[in-house]
């Protein structure tokens, strides 16, 4: 009879691995779970999307905690209509403007988690005010594929027989 495996961490000299960071504001997802989102890393915070919308963004960090909370992916023209249903609503500091089309529900407001829990509720009712397509970004330059070596062909060859 084989001995019993022991319990033993994975992470080794040989195998080291990065210990995931806590979901911030974990109770956001669990809020929208029915819609299927799911997540990506972004700005050392963690983006929300429903289906190819990202729609809000979690952030704790320990610097700018001013900017902490949750983050709507909105536009400017539904900022005054947002905010009247969210009287604490900004415009996210740490990107120094005065006005940015990201707005923040600051974890620091005293009903955060109602707050939150609110926008949860416009992103499950579909309001358009919330969310944006990842290719609805400003205008800018065109990325053009260089010819280097990390650009693949994707042509096949034909071979004779």
């Amino acid at each position: 009879m084989p001995k019993p495996r022991r319990n033993t961490p994975l992470a080794s000299a040989a195998f080291p691995f990065k210990q995931r960071k806590p979901v911030p504001h974990q109770f956001v997802l669990d809020a929208i779970a029915p819609l299927s989102p799911y997540t990506r890393p972004m700005f050392g915070c963690l983006a929300i999307y429903v289906k190819d919308k990202i729609v809000l963004i979690l952030r704790d960090k320990p610097e700018s905690i001013a900017d902490n909370g949750v983050w709507l992916a909105t536009s400017e023209e539904h900022h005054n209509s947002l905010r009247s249903e969210f009287p604490q609503m900004r415009s996210i500091q740490v990107l120094r403007k005065p006005v940015t089309a990201w707005q923040v529900l600051p974890a620091d407001a005293p009903d955060f988690e109602e707050t939150a829990l609110r926008a949860c509720e416009l992103v499950l009712a579909g309001d358009p005010r919330i969310g944006k397509s990842p290719g609805s970004r400003r205008p800018g330059k065109k990325k053009t594929r260089s010819s280097g070596p990390k650009a693949r062909s994707v042509t096949k060859r034909r071979t004779s027989s």
